[in-house]
């Protein structure tokens, strides 16, 4: 029987009570009666984070005929006012707390898309005032936050989606009626890895510098910074990309991008709610070797290995997961496979699962192949149709159909990522977890470092 996360009330009163300790609980209150929606209604929504990645989510949004944005937020004034030069109509906010307190009953639903350090305060808060919410990957920042958020979405009778909007794809969709179909027999186990080109400048951090500097008027740093440690401003450094680079704001390359390129593998195999039994991880040296990089920032190749007890989709059998990133490369077996599809190389992003009678290839946002081409060259590459990954929320939320990524689901997916980036801070040691106490066992340190304690007033 493989290992899962327990979603049963004690569970849920235990990890709770857990969270409460970082200062993110607020107490238990009755969640608001969500409004019923007649065929011609539209859902009225509100972006939390309209910059970036924020604007791609807003314009999204925007653009279903039954979605209505009538409030936006974010820290950055420049943000805001691009965007509502789109949506005249909705208010504007700098602060996401003002939003969900003056908005009330005005907002069926949220999104949000700001750095990873915000995303488990706001997501919470809004789930427990009603609010549906669409949280941008990799769900949260610490693995404490993943399970609190997955098990308030079950509490709030919400509708959640995580933000890995490729999983609408036909590829991706496609990939997971491969492995549900068994097409590639039994798993043995799967390689994740993202080496795109030109993201070493999304990940290269530090030193921190020596002092900072006042602001730009046009943002509001303080609030950017949140629940994470008081530090001053410094230009180009943290706002609006490099924060994935630091341990107070993101969660490194692999948190960024593992949720995407996971995510159908992991609905592929019915993995549902379980959870890895170890975890260890290689970084390279220059990072291990630095006192001050690793109190500060993210290592900038990572290989880390998650090994799972057996479930169906492994006939009962244990199997491992790997992810690759910088320096480290999928293994010759993968590379060899790759070379079969004829692409040369390993793709920069992509999943491979190794089955009993082949492999499939998942390059993200592309169509998978499965390997040897020779054995399948009868299979035929059915072509999805188009899917929109936040109108499918929109439509969950509006009761039209029922959503793909939804937290209870995801939660524990983003879960294993994060685990990986605890692995990170602690290099060549094998991680043994224990889903359900919510620590590692023998390992104070490693269980120390799955929640934060927030920054007072937060």
């Amino acid at each position: 029987m493989h290992t899962q996360i327990d979603i049963s009330r004690r569970t849920f009163m235990a990890g709770a009570g857990a969270f409460a300790a970082s200062g993110a609980m607020t107490g238990f209150s009755a969640v608001p009666q969500r409004r019923a929606f007649g065929p011609n209604d539209k859902l009225h929504h509100a972006c939390v984070g309209v910059g970036g990645m924020g604007f791609h989510d807003f314009q999204n949004f925007l653009s279903h005929k039954r979605v209505e944005v009538v409030a936006i937020c974010d820290v950055d004034a420049n943000h805001l006012a691009k965007a509502a030069r789109l949506a005249p109509k909705a208010r504007t906010y700098t602060d996401w707390r003002e939003m969900l307190e003056k908005e009330g009953d005005a907002i069926d639903s949220v999104n949000v898309a700001v750095p990873d350090h915000q995303h488990a305060i706001i997501s919470l808060t809004a789930m427990r005032k009603g609010k549906h919410v669409y949280c941008q990957k990799p769900l949260c920042h610490d693995v404490a936050e993943c399970r609190e958020v997955a098990l308030e979405a079950e509490r709030c009778h919400v509708v959640t989606q995580l933000g890995t909007q490729h999983a609408a794809g036909g590829g991706d969709r496609l990939a997971v009626g491969f492995l549900r179909a068994g097409t590639i027999g039994a798993v043995k186990k799967v390689y994740i890895c993202s080496n795109r080109r030109g993201a070493e400048r999304y990940r290269l951090a530090g030193p921190r510098p020596a002092q900072g500097v006042p602001p730009p008027k046009t943002l509001a740093w303080n609030l950017w910074l949140g629940t994470a440690p008081e530090r001053p401003y410094a230009p180009g450094i943290y706002h609006p990309v490099q924060w994935r680079s630091w341990l107070d704001f993101g969660t490194g390359w692999s948190g960024d991008i593992g949720c995407h390129v996971f995510d159908a593998v992991w609905k592929g195999m019915n993995l549902g709610s379980a959870a890895p039994k170890t975890i260890r991880a290689q970084v390279q040296e220059s990072w291990k070797n630095s006192p001050a990089r690793r109190a500060d920032t993210w290592p900038q190749s990572n290989h880390i290995t998650w090994t799972f007890d057996g479930v169906p989709a492994s006939d009962g059998k244990p199997f491992t997961v790997e992810w690759f990133d910088g320096e480290f490369r999928p293994h010759e077996d993968g590379q060899a496979l790759a070379r079969d599809a004829g692409l040369g190389e390993f793709p920069q992003e992509a999943a491979m699962v190794f089955g009993t009678e082949g492999a499939i290839l998942i390059p993200h946002t592309k169509v998978p192949f499965l390997l040897p081409k020779a054995k399948f060259a009868s299979v035929k590459m059915e072509k999805m149709p188009f899917k929109n990954h936040y109108h499918d929320f929109a439509d969950g939320c509006l009761g039209v159909t029922e959503n793909a990524s939804p937290f209870q689901k995801t939660g524990p997916m983003a879960e294993t990522i994060i685990l990986g980036t605890v692995a990170l801070r602690c290099p060549e040691e094998t991680l043994r977890w224990n889903a359900k106490a919510l620590a590692f066992d023998g390992n104070p340190a490693a269980t120390a470092l799955l929640r934060r304690t927030y920054r007072t007033g937060w």
